[in-house]
């Protein structure tokens, strides 16, 4: 048996509780004794994006010392893995946390990685009927190099048909902040995403982080578009 300590992003905290709960739920499903620290809060990445790398120095320690002890530290989100696997050692570097923050990122995995890193599966007996495409978030690809995981557990999803889009690693402009600071290209990004995974005949566009989702679904939504964006851990947990 594995244990794991559930990391629960932000934004799957304020906005999609649910995913968080289908991620759970996969991995009890799995065998692996799930808990959950309800001190966690942020892991410091939007502060640190926005310059103040004294604040996010703040929260990231605390982060190091909710999620001390053994065991595995998985969160949906391959932005927040990412930041933690590679700006901490920046943040801690020569400091009483350095050896603390050498150990949690050693620990530290997104949901699909784990599934098929360390779990080693790909079929979770779930069940989506339509067609559907994968959009390759940046903090998973770039931060994280995640690019096969995600597709083997789809493939393996009963009644989902899974087609490639020609812009699935273009980033789909949100980039926290940079939305609020350069909308019209934010917006653009966005568009050019939506409009290469509308071509491809899906129903459904499938990522690993709910903050690419909401960034998408928010210009779907807008233009009424006929997509529905959906968190990975979602599809894995639906139909059983």
């Amino acid at each position: 048996m594995h244990n794991v300590q559930l990391f629960i992003p932000c934004f799957v905290d304020q906005l999609y509780p649910q995913t968080g709960m289908n991620m759970v739920k996969v991995l009890e499903k799995l065998g692996c004794n799930v808990t959950y620290n309800p001190n966690q809060t942020c892991c410091g990445q939007p502060a640190f994006n926005a310059g103040f790398w004294d604040d996010a120095k703040g929260v990231a320690k605390k982060f190091l010392h909710d999620f001390e002890g053994e065991g595995f530290i998985v969160g949906p989100s391959g932005s927040c893995t990412g930041f933690v696997r590679n700006y901490y050692d920046k943040m801690f570097e020569n400091s009483a946390e350095h050896n603390n923050n050498a150990q949690v990122g050693k620990r530290m995995f997104e949901f699909t990685e784990f599934l098929a890193d360390v779990l080693k599966v790909e079929d979770l007996g779930a069940t989506l009927e339509g067609k559907a495409t994968y959009h390759d978030a940046c903090g998973a690809l770039r931060e994280c190099g995640i690019k096969q995981a995600p597709r083997k557990l789809l493939n393996k999803v009963k009644g989902l048909e899974l087609t490639e889009m020609k812009e699935c690693e273009t980033c789909c402009g949100f980039g926290g902040t940079f939305a609020v600071k350069f909308e019209p290209i934010s917006v653009g990004m966005a568009q050019t995403k939506v409009q290469s995974a509308l071509e491809t005949g899906a129903q459904y566009m499938i990522s690993t982080d709910v903050s690419c989702l909401m960034h998408l679904q928010g210009y779907i939504d807008k233009n009424k578009l006929p997509m529905q964006t959906l968190h990975i851990a979602d599809v894995l947990a639906s139909g059983w």
